[in-house]
């Protein structure tokens, strides 16, 4: 597996369907399987020619190619990490014909092996772990490497390889979602016993296990919840005006839904305050309410609330998972790109500390 392709650029106004995607695979399948079997000119016949297909669908997508045995190639999609993009991975490889000779595989996979950057390696013999447990925040799982040659002069360099060991030892999915927090250290920065690193994939499975039992099926209807309106100053003076979802706020069983989604929307200012003009509110207020028809609480989407100041707009929910929410939201970008300046961000936020200062309040 020995090619990474990143699959960037400009962003196509048209986008195709998978199904057109497979279609024009099937039909160049034969030539590119000989070029990865003979190990010819694979970046220019084919991973080239894929990058351009697959940025007809849309950006993000990068992909490792190589022979899985003998008879088969294996063709692996990844979104590089990016929670964002994994369920357009998911799709893609999902909506696969059965073409002989080939493995589609959707994210990198877990393997044991070493990773060699620079001056340094990374595997299961040269590193440790140990978690570290916080009464306040108990179903965080915050872990820290230790690396035996870790130093501060190449702090970046060695991160940077306990990352990229990280992501291809525990698979990419499970790397993105399950660790919460994640520190590297030196075997002299602590006094904590150090567990060997080989022990990590059963130390998060039992610690996800455990969540799982803890919140499976919590749900939450806010159908009868109190909202509250609060009213702030940003230091450069202009206001804030927050509406938020008092009771959500309350409720003991944040971490049910660890992901978080927040959207944020520029907008033009009617005057000096940073407020929106009409326009602008009743275009936002039709964002939010399209996007609380698509994620409903019934479903494990919670709208959290939102905040306007200064020309920006943000709405946050809490989410079950990753996937709906990403999917819905770059429909909602591409309906609303041409009126409206809006992106979002999704992430893990057990305790919902993105919003810890409405809490506050």
């Amino acid at each position: 597996m020995g090619f990474l392709k990143n699959i960037l650029g400009k962003k196509e106004k048209t986008a195709t369907s998978y199904a057109e995607f497979w279609n024009w695979f099937q039909k160049n399948e034969r030539k590119f399987f000989d070029v990865v079997k003979q190990k010819g000119d694979i970046e220019r016949l084919f991973l080239n020619p894929l990058s351009e297909e697959l940025k007809k669908i849309k950006p993000g997508f990068f992909f490792l190619t190589g022979m899985a045995n003998d008879n088969e190639a294996e063709l692996v999609f990844t979104a590089d990490g990016n929670i964002k993009n994994m369920v357009n991975v998911e799709e893609l490889v999902d909506a696969a014909p059965k073409i002989n000779g080939w493995l589609f595989t959707k994210h990198k996979q877990a393997g044991d092996f070493s990773v060699q950057m620079g001056n340094y390696t990374f595997n299961t013999q040269n590193m440790h772990f140990f978690a570290t447990n916080n009464a306040a925040y108990p179903d965080e799982i915050n872990i820290t490497i230790v690396h035996d040659e870790y130093n501060e002069a190449d702090k970046d360099a060695i991160t940077n390889g306990v990352y990229i060991f990280l992501d291809n030892y525990l698979g990419e999915l499970t790397f993105a979602s399950t660790i919460d927090k994640l520190s590297i250290a030196g075997k002299n920065d602590t006094q904590e016993e150090l567990i060997p690193l080989d022990k990590l994939k059963d130390y998060l499975n039992w610690r996800e296990k455990e969540f799982i039992e803890k919140y499976e099926g919590t749900r939450r209807n806010t159908e009868n919840d109190g909202y509250s309106a609060l009213e702030g100053t940003l230091q450069n003076g202009k206001p804030l005006i927050a509406v938020v979802n008092a009771d959500l706020l309350q409720w003991d069983a944040k971490p049910s839904h660890p992901w978080f989604l927040t959207i944020s929307i520029k907008y033009p200012s009617a005057n000096d305050s940073g407020m929106p003009d009409e326009r602008s509110y009743k275009l936002m207020d039709q964002i939010e309410e399209e996007l609380s028809a698509q994620l409903q609480d019934v479903d494990g989407y919670l709208n959290v609330g939102r905040e306007t100041a200064d020309g920006l707009r943000q709405i946050y929910f809490a989410c079950k998972d990753f996937r709906k929410p990403s999917s819905v939201m770059q429909n909602i970008e591409k309906e609303y790109s041409q009126q409206i300046d809006i992106s979002f961000d999704i992430y893990k936020d057990k305790y919902w500390q993105t919003v810890a200062r409405f809490m506050q309040e």
